[in-house]
């Protein structure tokens, strides 16, 4: 099959079926031949698919060219983040206009008492400096130079500072390559390690780091550990995780004592530690696994003493935190000091020299806690307080912090209409001061739009919550009774929270007068634990019934209409998007289904396949549960696709995606055009060099989220509005 110049007729796959039995039932796959990505036969007819897309939004060229314009008249391209303190520098990052990636930089600290960071001038070139005394630490253009592709998986100052290693990845497959520079000559060292999954963690002495690789299903399964100047074959294998069911991690405390090897499954974990002071004792096993028991360490001092912060669910499904000393110690012997409350999530821990920074969520929303320490207090602890904010809706969390005697949190700020805003907060004064707002150019201004909380009840009573944002006068004509085309976005799975958060491509959508609502739907952990769980396994059809009545609340309450409303989702939220595109077809004018884990049911039926084993505790397992097997037959959008009217979909995907394969909606899109009736109008855009993230490169993302947002402004009904703020014709319209 071949793409022909200007399609006139979508492609068509042919059937070729294939039966398997499971637990009894015969089940039917007449496109899995399109998984062979090597077969030209496959590659030729996703570029057919492609050709096809193109021709029938070729319509959309120049709205699509607006919308990249949009973004990029409202972006200050040069630009540099807030500067970050670590171990005597001041580490930033910067962009330029015209590059497609970044360079990351660090300037000396002038004043060690003085936790005030630099203001570098953002203006010049990656040839000029933006402070005196800048040392350019890494160039991605440069790296990047010569591939279609290109990922940084992580970079890591040593604690000497003296050298930095960094992952790359040219392909989109998520397998990194480690390399070390000098940053005292800018050479690199002859150590290039291959396979590595994202990035390492340096040894205390700088002479060594770790590394995680994968199985041959692609679980990170292996923790190794470099030796600088000694091959890749040599290194030290220091932990391998057997069970199929867990992944492993590793991290190093902030108090650079001790490494982490944590295992995990979607359920259980199990810490393992290394103390950098008694490095003969080799990796203890903190405490062992228990199915359901989730802990985590964190390294502290209170009143004096060296202990771990456990953060745990041994009291509760929302966490605790309790106290132990620094060596394994069984659950029995964890004292509290942070008790369970069924009303508030506690999500994360961390420890300072002179306060615990504690990570929670309550009512929907985030929330960022400080607890004071004080040595002559019972438990070592003192004043206990949140950091308030006054938006009604908002996320708050911590930003980089990595030095543990700083006395200020770095916070970071959004909400669906203010720009994403940095913070220090001094924890001796008190104060909150705010170091940058990212600049959003062309008179933007908050006071514009209007952001509010709804609530939906879903079929069992359930309420789930809705955040949206609309321009001003957009919300004032839906109140005197004239809808608005809408974009609702929905995930849902993996206790995965979508706060609210701002975005600049949005922007080209809410200027052209459409609403844009997020639907914190059950599988989410925007609500707690309980959110999660009654989201997942033999609650999952929760998920698809929430949004579904997130979408007719919208309609119910003079937010929007049917045809006029565009559902968005991707990875897991593609499966979202096509489970409710079979259950309630007729609520939507039109869906996009990014990256979609449509044909679930046969990835989970594989145990080979990347991640399978890992999510039978988000799914189930249907190879060997006939319950299970019944649950996803009943939801998976690819068996469950049926002779209907479907609106308008645009599928995307990538060729190199490793974690939802390409084969999902490019079977998915053949079925929905063979079965189909009405209008039978389904669009597959694969990206043939790129991964589970799309695209590379800045401007590269850009013009591929204009492409989608093109597509959804034209089912709004919108591909010919005017943006507000805006008069006259531009340039090339007609």
């Amino acid at each position: 099959m071949s793409s022909a110049t200007e399609p006139t007729q979508p492609p068509v796959a042919e059937p070729r079926p294939v039966t398997t039995v499971h637990h009894g039932i015969e089940r039917t796959d007449p496109y899995d031949w399109l998984r062979d990505k090597e077969d030209p036969e496959v590659v030729a007819y996703l570029e057919a698919e492609n050709a096809w897309t193109e021709e029938r939004t070729a319509h959309l060229s120049g709205l699509r060219e607006r919308i990249f314009e949009e973004i990029k008249e409202r972006t200050q391209e040069t630009d540099l983040s807030v500067p970050t303190r670590s171990r005597g520098f001041w580490y930033y990052s910067r962009s330029f206009e015209g590059k497609e990636y970044g360079a990351s930089c660090r300037v000396p600290v002038a004043d060690e008492d003085d936790w005030t960071p630099p203001r570098p001038d953002a203006a010049g070139s990656p040839d000029e400096p933006a402070v005196p005394g800048e040392q350019l630490l890494l160039d991605l253009n440069e790296l990047a130079e010569g591939h279609e592709f290109f990922s940084l998986g992580g970079s890591s100052v040593s604690p000497s500072t003296a050298l930095l290693a960094y992952a790359t990845d040219t392909v989109g497959d998520e397998r990194y390559t480690v390399r070390v520079k000098d940053l005292g000559t800018g050479d690199l060292l002859e150590d290039e390690l291959t396979g590595v999954l994202g990035g390492v963690t340096w040894d205390r002495d700088s002479a060594a780091f770790y590394y995680t690789t994968v199985d041959d299903t692609w679980r990170p399964d292996k923790v190794w550990r470099h030796v600088l100047g000694t091959p890749q074959t040599d290194d030290e294998l220091l932990f391998t995780e057997p069970d199929g069911r867990y992944w492993t991690g590793i991290g190093r405390s902030r108090t650079d004592r001790f490494l982490y090897v944590v295992t995990g499954s979607k359920s259980t974990t199990e810490v393992r530690f290394l103390d950098f002071d008694a490095p003969e004792a080799g990796l203890q096993l903190f405490a062992p696994r228990v199915d359901g028991l989730e802990y985590g360490l964190e390294h502290a001092r209170l009143s004096g003493r060296d202990i771990f912060l456990v953060l745990h669910n041994a009291d509760g499904p929302d966490f605790a935190v309790a106290t132990t000393p620094t060596t394994p110690t069984p659950q029995e012997r964890w004292a509290p000091l942070v008790p369970h409350d069924p009303s508030v999530r506690l999500e994360a821990v961390e420890a300072f020299a002179g306060h615990l920074v504690v990570h929670q969520r309550s009512d929907g929303l985030t929330q960022l806690r400080i607890v004071e320490l004080d040595e002559s207090a019972p438990n070592g602890l003192g004043d206990d307080y949140l950091v308030g904010f006054d938006d009604e809706l908002y996320t708050i969390e911590g930003g980089s912090n990595p030095a543990f005697d700083q006395p200020v949190v770095r916070i970071g700020y959004t909400t669906l209409a203010v720009p994403a805003s940095v913070y220090d907060y001094d924890v001796r004064t008190r104060e909150r001061r705010l170091l940058r707002r990212v600049p959003v150019l062309g008179g933007f201004d908050p006071a514009d739009y209007v952001e509010e909380r709804l609530w939906a009840t879903s079929v069992d009573g359930e309420r789930v919550p809705i955040s949206l944002v609309a321009r001003r006068e957009v919300a004032e004509a839906v109140a005197a009774g004239t809808p608005a085309p809408l974009h609702l976005y929905g995930y849902g799975s993996y206790e995965a929270s979508m706060d609210p958060y701002f975005s600049v491509a949005r922007l080209s959508v809410l200027d052209r007068g459409a609403v844009f609502a997020i639907a914190h739907v059950r599988g989410g952990g925007e609500m707690g634990r309980r959110w999660y769980d009654a989201g997942k396994l033999e609650h999952k059809q929760n998920t698809f019934s929430d949004f579904i009545a997130c979408g007719r609340h919208l309609v119910e309450t003079g937010w929007t209409t049917p045809d006029r409303m565009v559902a968005e989702g991707g990875s897991a939220g593609g499966l979202l998007m096509g489970a409710v595109l079979n259950q309630a077809p007729e609520l939507w004018g039109g869906v996009v289904a990014a990256v979609p884990f449509v044909d679930a049911l046969t990835s989970m039926l594989d145990s080979s396949l990347p991640l399978t084993i890992g999510e039978y505790e988000e799914w189930g397992n249907p190879e060997d549960d006939p319950d299970a097997y019944a649950r996803m037959a009943a939801y998976a959008p690819y068996d469950n696709v049926a002779a209907l009217d479907y609106p308008p979909i645009l599928a995307e995907t990538s060729i190199n995606d490793t974690r939802v394969l390409y084969v999902e909606p490019a079977k998915w899109v053949a079925r929905l055009r063979a079965e189909a009736v009405g209008r039978r109008d389904v669009l597959l855009r694969t990206e043939m060099a790129a991964g589970h993230g799309g695209v590379s490169g800045r401007y590269k993302s850009w013009k591929d989220r204009a492409f989608s947002l093109a597509w959804i402004l034209d089912r709004m009904g919108l591909a010919d509005a005017v943006p507000a703020g805006h008069v006259g014709p531009r340039e090339g319209d007609s």
